[in-house]
């Protein structure tokens, strides 16, 4: 079967897993206290959001899917971090689409 997608820029296709990735308040949250804690126990993450334990590993395992965050085995819990170099390129693709789009419209409007 043919995908749509194909007919997108690579750059176009990486921007858009990121945006769907970023599209639920949880997973923006989690990425928020990732970065202001540095290091955190899931269980610690689920303390800090209005969701269950169960929620919050699903939206771990979709940012952990995407290499957005790293996950360290610790005794019986699960240590998450920003994996570093996946962040960059997703900040790099968003602000290179946001300079792009200013660009364009440029105080254009119809």
């Amino acid at each position: 079967m043919y995908a749509k997608t194909a007919d997108f820029s690579a750059s176009q296709q990486e921007l858009a897993k990121f945006a769907k990735l970023l599209s639920h308040p949880a997973r923006i949250a989690i990425l928020e206290y990732l970065a202001k804690e540095d290091r955190c126990i899931s269980g610690d993450i689920s303390g800090e959001l209005p969701l269950s334990r169960t929620t919050v590993s699903q939206h771990l395992k979709e940012l952990k899917d995407a290499g957005l965050i790293k996950g360290e085995i610790e005794g019986q819990t699960v240590c998450y971090c920003i994996e570093a170099k996946t962040y960059r390129r997703m900040q790099q693709l968003f602000e290179r689409y946001f300079r792009k789009m200013t660009e364009y419209h440029a105080g254009k409007c119809c």
